[in-house]
C-alpha cells in the first residue's frame, strides 16, 4: 500500500523533526485511506514540509485491541524509534484509590501530586492559597485541587470520591480521593471498588496516627474494606512528616510501621510482596516525586512515591472476555450518558449492548476515557459513555452495562460465603438478619434467609453440627435475598463483581464473596 507506506515516512520524519503529536490509538488503517486519499492527491512529494504533515500524522496510527490511553499533551517524541515503541506498546492504566482515617492528608497528598506532575499551573495554586488563607485555614490550599465544592473546602473534609488522572514516564493514573469521615464510608466504598491499588495515608502528628488506628477509627475500617473490594496492592505513606511533632524521625515512622504491619497480615494482605512502607510529606511534596532529601531525611534509602506506583504491576485483565460495566453515574449531555470502570472485555462505537436488570437494548454512540474521545476502550478503563436507546431515568446506579451473548444474570437470592467481622452489640447474626449490602456498585437492603453451615476456620472446612447463629469472626455460608433485582457474578467467574461488603448503621459488620447464583437467574 503506497499510502500507509508514504504515511510512515511522514511520521518517522515527524518524530525525528521533534514534532511528533499524540498520536490517536484509534484509528483504522482503511479510515486513514478514505480520508487521506483526497489530500493526497493535492499533496506533491514534499508533504513534510506542509502545516498538513501534523494532520495525516495524527490520523495515522494503526487500530490495536488494547484502549486508548494518551492525553493531550505529550511531550515530542525524541527520535524515530519512540514513535515505534508509541505504537507497539502503549501507557499502561492503573486506578489508585486513597484511603485513610479523616485529616490524614489524603486530598492534600492527591493534589500534590497532580501539581508535581503537571496538572496544576501556580495560577491556580496561588488562587487556591489566597482562597483558603481567607478562610484561615492556609495548610489546606493542596486539598482543594481535589476537593471541588464548596461544602468540602468549608469543612475541610471530603464527600465525594474525587477524580483526577496523571500520568509518570512508564503509566497513566486515575485518582480516586475516597472520603475518610466515617458518614462517608458508602462513598469510600465505591471509590475503593474501582481501584487495583490502595495509597493508605496514614498522618504521623502524634495523636492523629493513634485516632485512626484505635477500634472505630477509619484508618482500621478502610484497610479491611480495601481488601474486601479487591485492592490487593497497597502503599502505605506515612504523611506529616515534616510536622514539629515528627521532624522526620525515624522512631516515629518505625513505630507507625511495627503497629501496622501485624494488623495488615491480619487483614488478608502478604505485606513482604502486597505492602509498601514510605514516608512523605503532602503539603511541600517531599519524597513525593523526587526522593527526600538526605539533609532532610539521612535514614530513608526507599523509592519516591512516583517511583512506587511506577514499580507496581498492572493486574491480569481480560479484554476479550464478555463485557462487564457497572454503572457508577448517569446524566444527560445530548443523549444518555453513563460513567463506570470496565472490568472485563472491551468496548467500541457502534456496539450493542445491555443495560441489566432491565434488559434494555442499546446502542453506544460514542466512547469517552479520560475527557478524550476514543474508538473503542479496555477493561481498567473508567469511561463515559453515550448510549441510545435508553432513558437516562431508566437507568439506576449499580446497573451493568454488558454484552448481549453472556450478559450478567440478574438475581434477587444468592449464595455467599461471609467472614463476619464486628457484630453491633447484642446483635445476634442468625436467619432475618438484616443489612446494608456493597456489591460492586450496588448499594440495596438484604436479609439472611438461611445459614447453611459454618466453617472451621483452621481446616477451612464445613463444620458438621448444623448452624443456627454466629459470632464475631465466624466464616458462615448462608442464602441471602434482596428486594429487587441486582446484577452480580461468581466470585470464581468474575471477582469484582462477586466480592461484597455488609454494613449497619454505618458499621462494616462483614465481608463476603458469592459462592453461588440460583440457575434460573434471569441473565
Amino acid at each position: 500500500m503506497d499510502i500507509e507506506a508514504e504515511i510512515r515516512a511522514l511520521q518517522l520524519d515527524s518524530a525525528e523533526d521533534g514534532t511528533g503529536m499524540a498520536i490517536p490509538e484509534d484509528a483504522k488503517p482503511e479510515e486513514v485511506e478514505m480520508t487521506d486519499k483526497v489530500e493526497e492527491v493535492e499533496m506533491p512529494d514534499k508533504v513534510e514540509e506542509e502545516g498538513t504533515k501534523d494532520e495525516v500524522d495524527t490520523k495515522s496510527q494503526p487500530a490495536q485491541d488494547e484502549p486508548k490511553v494518551k492525553d493531550k499533551e505529550v511531550a515530542p517524541l525524541e527520535d524515530a524509534e519512540g514513535t515505534d515503541e508509541m505504537e507497539s506498546q502503549k501507557k499502561r492504566h492503573l486506578n489508585v484509590v486513597f484511603i485513610g482515617h479523616v485529616d490524614a492528608g489524603k486530598s492534600t497528598t492527591g493534589g500534590q501530586i497532580l501539581f508535581l506532575s503537571g496538572q496544576v499551573d501556580d495560577r491556580t495554586i496561588q488562587k487556591y492559597e489566597k482562597e483558603a488563607k481567607d478562610k484561615s485555614r492556609e495548610s489546606w490550599y493542596m486539598a482543594y485541587i481535589m476537593d471541588t465544592n464548596e461544602e468540602e473546602r468549608v469543612k475541610g473534609k471530603t464527600v465525594e470520591v474525587g477524580r483526577a488522572h496523571f500520568e509518570t514516564e512508564t503509566t497513566r493514573f486515575t485518582i480516586l480521593d475516597a472520603p475518610g469521615h466515617k458518614s462517608y464510608v458508602p462513598n469510600m466504598i465505591s471509590g475503593a471498588s474501582q481501584a487495583d491499588v490502595g495509597v493508605l495515608v496514614i498522618s504521623a502528628r502524634k495523636g492523629e496516627f493513634e485516632t485512626g488506628y484505635e477500634r472505630g477509627g477509619q484508618t482500621r475500617e478502610h484497610v479491611q474494606l480495601a481488601k474486601t473490594l479487591g485492592v490487593t496492592k497497597l502503599l502505605v505513606v506515612v504523611n506529616k512528616m515534616d510536622d514539629h511533632t515528627v521532624n522526620w524521625s525515624k522512631e516515629r515512622y518505625d513505630e507507625i510501621e511495627s503497629k501496622m504491619i501485624p494488623f495488615l497480615r491480619s487483614s488478608g494482605y502478604n505485606v513482604k510482596k502486597d505492602v509498601l512502607f514510605l514516608p512523605i510529606s503532602g503539603l511541600v511534596g517531599a519524597n513525593m516525586k523526587t526522593r527526600v532529601d538526605k539533609s532532610t531525611c539521612p535514614w530513608w534509602n526507599g523509592p519516591c512515591l512516583f517511583e512506587a506506583l511506577d514499580s507496581i504491576e498492572v493486574p491480569l485483565r481480560d479484554p476479550k472476555g464478555p463485557f462487564r460495566m457497572p454503572i457508577i453515574d448517569k446524566f444527560k449531555d445530548m443523549g444518555t450518558v453513563v460513567m463506570g470502570k470496565v472490568e472485563s472485555g472491551s468496548i467500541c462505537e457502534g456496539d450493542s449492548l445491555l443495560v441489566m436488570p432491565n434488559k434494555a437494548q442499546v446502542k453506544v454512540i460514542a466512547v469517552y476515557c479520560d475527557e478524550n474521545k476514543v474508538r473503542r476502550a479496555g477493561p481498567g478503563e473508567n469511561l463515559r459513555v453515550r448510549l441510545s436507546g435508553i432513558e437516562e431515568e431508566d437507568i439506576m446506579e449499580g446497573f451493568v452495562l454488558t454484552s448481549v451473548v453472556k450478559a450478567i444474570p440478574a438475581v434477587t437470592e444468592f449464595t455467599a460465603q461471609l467472614q463476619i467481622l464486628e457484630l453491633l452489640e447484642n446483635a445476634i447474626f442468625t436467619a432475618g438478619y438484616k443489612a446494608v449490602l456493597h456489591i460492586h456498585s450496588v448499594v440495596e437492603e438484604c436479609e439472611i434467609v438461611e445459614l447453611l453451615q459454618q466453617i472451621d476456620p483452621k481446616t477451612r472446612k464445613p463444620m458438621k453440627k448444623k448452624v443456627l447463629f454466629v459470632k464475631n469472626g465466624a466464616v458462615v455460608v448462608c442464602r441471602v435475598q434482596v428486594n429487587s433485582l441486582i446484577c452480580i457474578e461468581k466470585f470464581s467467574d468474575f471477582p469484582q463483581l462477586g466480592r461484597f461488603t455488609l454494613r449497619t448503621e454505618g458499621k462494616t459488620v462483614a465481608v463476603g464473596k458469592v459462592t453461588d447464583l440460583p440457575s434460573s437467574s434471569t441473565a
